[in-house]
């Protein structure tokens, strides 16, 4: 029997897709979550085989809780589902581990066969997927304006945003204007969500 969690911030979609899942002989979902911090925590408490995770879900996102239920329990896979399939944030993905990314419309009945695999060792990236992220441009920005940039979407102030990334708020001005000019971006806010947009942070 393969151990599912399914996290995702819709109680319907997550409500029927763990309904679709359970008809399967060999899929059994033994947790539920809503937001990332609770898919950590279940993750952890229920060590599933598989972890289904949405990658738009609060408060952090779902590639941010992939990373900490890899570290937390190596054995849990984690699969991505996501609507907006940034072909960044795949490469982000599997550098974080990830074991399969698939996109929302994926019908149940197929997204079953990926689990099955996935369970078996394999790894599954939607072809689609595959082909935008080789043909993608490199990200223009430095780690350190990602960095900036991904405590600026939140709408932090500078002096909120150098508490978080420890930096002297001369230096996030500096990264913020760096990262404002090589995006072509008006405001900082514009910039982080260029860049979200792109799959960079």
């Amino acid at each position: 029997m393969i151990r599912l969690l399914l996290a995702d911030d819709e109680d319907l979609l997550r409500g029927a897709l763990a309904a679709l899942l359970s008809l399967e002989d060999d899929l059994t979902v033994v947790a539920e979550a809503t937001t990332s911090t609770d898919a950590v925590r279940l993750a952890l408490e229920h060590r599933p085989d598989i972890a289904v995770l949405d990658l738009e879900m609060p408060p952090t996102d779902g590639l941010r809780a992939a990373e900490e239920i890899r570290a937390g329990r190596p054995g849990t896979h984690v699969v991505l589902v996501t609507r907006h399939a940034r072909p960044a944030v795949l490469r982000r993905a599997l550098a974080a581990g990830v074991r399969g990314f698939v996109p929302k419309t994926t019908p149940a009945a197929r997204l079953s066969e990926i689990l099955r695999d996935i369970a078996a060792g394999r790894r599954y990236v939607d072809p689609d997927i595959a082909a935008s992220a080789l043909t993608e441009d490199d990200c223009p920005l430095s780690a350190r304006e990602l960095e900036v940039l991904r405590a600026a979407r939140t709408g932090a102030s500078v002096a909120e945003i150098a508490q978080q990334v420890h930096l002297a708020q001369g230096t996030v001005r500096n990264y913020l204007s760096a990262a404002m000019s090589k995006l072509g971006a008006t405001t900082r806010h514009a910039a982080a969500h260029h860049a979200w947009q792109q799959g960079w942070i």
